[in-house]
């Protein structure tokens, strides 16, 4: 039978980076094949090649259907029958469901040359995706033979995820492949009849769904056994009294939340992108709007005000650092004080000697380099030390909550384990530490409690001997055994 699409010896390096390296795989007609891997993998990679964004080292090649699949060609990759949907969709939202469908390939008409208009607004995310995958699949003068589906669901809450599968499985039904990758292992086992398992751009194995546990898939997507560790997290900090307390909490893509942290704890928060994870700083702090309740020492934090969040002892590092917390072209005692102009005020008059050796300690203590530069400007230091002076702005403040939002992101190693030093200090004198991070060692390192958020909720709790960076994968990924987060 020829294959709906062959891939043999894909390679693809960037600079001294092999992102994939000599990948092959068969896909048959009819077939639903998941594409599975941790993040830098090689799946996107792979799907970039297919799409003809990508060119790819010599000695790679691809057919579909039978038909050499020309490379760097994204119209080629349309003629020869793959077609995409991408994590993002590519609907434009102000348009409606047939302009969106019509993109790329014009209208359908029906009698007198007429347009069937159908409004976009108010579907629900299954609803755009499936437009998205009609789009792809309708008429555009080739034979459709392979779907390829980029996190299809990783917005989908679970009843709508059930609609996508329904839809895929009809898609397969008619004689398309379908190739989707995921990091939902739930899906993997619902929807796929195989899985193609990717590690650092390698190609680990192939095989039928059925007789494949989950632990299993797991272990070949980590490449070892899921280990203990020995790092009593629970038992390495005193917790005082509750001090932060989130009970039915939604907003963006956090659908239901419960969580309460005590003085002195610090609690992460793990799972992939959609998962709710990016979206639990900026509600705690009020930069999102949200229903439920939040609070601070018995104190309500009413949402979209972060000034009143500020006030009440909450402090945010927020993952984008450039474009949310850094004045580039101001000074870093101008960037420290930012939250607390006053304090060396008098009558109106700021008294510059005082604050300059006030923001020295600070850039001292938190061993900012150049050391002691009170008027270097941001733009100036490296990214690490960049991040050590947003610290230094909220660690000056003695907070009563302190929120990090992928706090070692992008700085080197040195300043990672400054910061992770900074976090220690911070519970060890009574703060409540909130840690959103998708760097699982760092959680492993700085945790008490790991939460794991899946689809928008609350979905597991790892504690003590449980925090491990595999566990942590593992919850992400594959299991889903909710619990109280409390």
């Amino acid at each position: 039978m020829t294959t709906a699409l062959s891939v043999q010896h894909a390679s693809k390096i960037f600079g001294a980076q092999v992102a994939l390296d000599d990948v092959s795989i068969d896909v048959a007609p009819g077939e639903v094949r998941a594409l599975v891997g941790q993040n830098g993998c090689g799946k996107s990679t792979l799907i970039k090649i297919l799409a003809g964004f990508h060119q790819p080292e010599p000695g790679t090649e691809a057919s579909v259907g039978g038909e050499t699949l020309p490379f760097l060609d994204p119209i080629a990759s349309e003629a020869v029958g793959l077609r995409f949907v991408h994590q993002d969709l590519g609907l434009v939202g102000n348009l409606d469901a047939v302009d969106n469908m019509a993109m790329g390939q014009g209208y359908i008409t029906r009698g007198l040359k007429t347009i069937n208009w159908l409004p976009v607004a108010g579907l629900q995310m299954s609803e755009r995706t499936a437009v998205a995958i009609a789009r792809a699949m309708s008429d555009r003068g080739s034979p459709v033979r392979m779907l390829i589906l980029d996190e299809p669901t990783a917005n989908l809450p679970d009843a709508e995820a059930q609609r996508l599968y329904s839809l895929v499985r009809r898609v397969a039904d008619s004689g398309v492949a379908v190739l989707f990758v995921s990091h939902h292992f739930d899906e993997v086992f619902e929807m796929a009849d195989s899985v193609t398992v990717l590690r650092d751009g390698k190609h680990i194995i192939t095989r039928p769904v059925e007789g494949l546990s989950e632990e299993e898939l797991i272990e070949l997507v980590i490449g070892r056994n899921l280990e203990e560790h020995n790092k009593e997290n629970a038992d390495a900090r005193e917790h005082g009294l509750e001090i932060l307390n989130i009970s039915g909490v939604a907003g963006g893509s956090v659908t239901a939340m419960d969580l309460t942290i005590h003085r002195g704890e610090v609690v992460g928060v793990a799972g992939i992108t959609g998962s709710g994870r990016e979206t639990v700083a900026p509600i705690v702090f009020g930069g999102i709007g949200h229903s439920g309740e939040i609070s601070v020492d018995g104190k309500v934090l009413p949402p979209n005000r972060p000034d009143i969040s500020i006030e009440r002892g909450v402090a945010l590092v927020p993952a984008e650092r450039h474009a949310n917390a850094s004045l580039l072209d101001q000074t870093l005692r101008e960037n420290i004080t930012l939250v607390d102009p006053g304090r060396h005020m008098t009558a109106g008059i700021l008294r510059r000697k005082p604050e300059r050796a006030d923001v020295r300690i600070w850039l001292d203590k938190l061993t900012v380099k150049p050391g002691g530069q009170t008027e270097y400007t941001m733009a100036q230091l490296s990214g690490g030390n960049q991040q050590k002076v947003i610290l230094a702005r909220w660690l000056r403040q003695e907070p009563e909550v302190l929120i990090l939002d992928e706090p070692t992101q992008g700085v080197d190693v040195g300043a990672k384990a400054d910061i992770h030093r900074l976090i220690d200090e911070a519970a060890a004198q009574g703060a409540a530490v909130l840690v959103c991070s998708t760097d699982h060692e760092e959680l492993v390192r700085v945790c008490d409690r790991v939460i794991i958020m899946r689809r928008g909720k609350v979905a597991s709790t790892l504690r003590g001997r449980e925090i491990t960076a595999d566990n942590i994968t593992a919850a992400t990924i594959g299991r889903d055994t909710t619990e109280p987060a409390a």
